[in-house]
């Protein structure tokens, strides 16, 4: 019997050593004159978290995979082969919203007309909190700002960077704090969204128009449809285009590149307002999970109205897993241990 319980013993240290050597190391690259903070695991590219003074907000560009293959588009920042030229506001992966005080932060980009400028709100970079590379964690400060640079919001956001060789997650944990009277009113533009390669979206078959929330039209072309393959599913088993406007905790993005499998997941925390989120995903190329939603995607669904007084905040929880053929099972499990 104490031989067993050795035996035991032992195997269950092995496996707990075996588990804990999977856990990449995280490490990071300040670039001040590139306005970039680099992330990297086991010494190999994962993504940055990128400031430039030209774009209205801050995003991760590029996302990579273990593999080396891009999961994000390239266009406007690094533009490739036969890749929509739509929304040039879809960069990386990003977290803003369409009706903050009636302003659109979602929208906003260079595209812009400066007369139309006023319009629209942007978040600008203040500092580098810190970086702590045993935990994996990257902490920025950043504020919500009118076309006259008036602050609404500060924003404090948390960047988890975790991998195991396979499978690599980011979870970013977004806190606002009002700095005046602040109402977010309900919009289908947001929240956290990320633009993917080609390879992800839905074969084109004939040219398209989107609307953005303002009602400017996006002429898309038919393009290239060789690779192109991407599928999206959730957690009640809807499949394609079908997802959007539907509540669920997660929600899949399924592709296969260069014969990789290759799936993408966006996960909703159960302490976020209005769970479980919209999707807010579209076949062209935006993934996009949004807890503002409401009556934008359901007409039967509560008002979405949220006034936070200055000083009050409001704070939203959500990871992207990107890894190989992840099963619904998987997903399931790693919605419920998302804490």
């Amino acid at each position: 019997m104490k031989t067993f319980w050795i035996t035991a013993f032992a195997l269950f240290m092995a496996v707990t050593v075996t588990q804990a050597s999977k856990k990449e190391k995280v490490s990071f690259k300040n670039d001040d004159a590139g306005k970039k903070v680099e992330v990297y695991l086991s010494g190999k590219l994962f993504t940055a978290y990128i400031y430039p003074e030209n774009m209205e907000k801050q995003s991760l560009y590029p996302i990579i995979t273990s593999s080396g293959k891009f999961i994000t588009r390239g266009y406007p920042l690094n533009p490739r082969p036969f890749e929509r030229t739509d929304h040039p506001h879809h960069v990386g992966l990003w977290f803003n919203f369409g009706s903050v005080n009636g302003l659109d932060f979602w929208n906003n980009s260079f595209a812009i007309k400066p007369d139309d400028k006023p319009k629209y709100g942007a978040i600008k970079f203040r500092k580098i909190v810190s970086e702590n590379p045993a935990k994996g964690t990257l902490v920025t400060n950043a504020d919500w700002v009118d076309v006259k640079d008036n602050v609404l919001l500060n924003e404090e956001a948390t960047y988890i960077f975790e991998g195991d060789g396979a499978t690599r997650s980011i979870t970013r944990i977004t806190k606002l704090t009002a700095k005046q009277e602040v109402t977010f009113e309900e919009n289908k533009e947001g929240l956290i969204g990320l633009r993917v390669d080609r390879t992800f979206e839905e074969p084109a078959t004939k040219p398209e128009t989107f609307l953005d929330a303002n009602g400017i039209e996006t002429k898309v072309p038919v393009l290239n449809n060789d690779g192109v393959n991407g599928v999206y599913r959730n957690a009640e088993g809807v499949k394609g285009g079908d997802v959007w406007s539907k509540r669920s905790p997660w929600v899949a993005l399924r592709g296969v590149k260069d014969g990789e499998a290759i799936t993408i997941a966006i996960l909703d925390n159960k302490a976020n307002p209005n769970y479980p989120a919209w999707s807010h995903a579209r076949g062209y190329g935006l993934f996009a999970t949004n807890n503002l939603g409401g009556r934008v995607f359901d007409k039967n669904a509560a008002e979405v109205k949220i006034v936070l007084k200055p000083g009050e905040t409001i704070t939203f929880k959500h990871k992207i897993v990107i890894g190989g053929d992840l099963s619904d099972a998987t997903l399931n499990e790693l919605s419920k241990n998302f804490k």
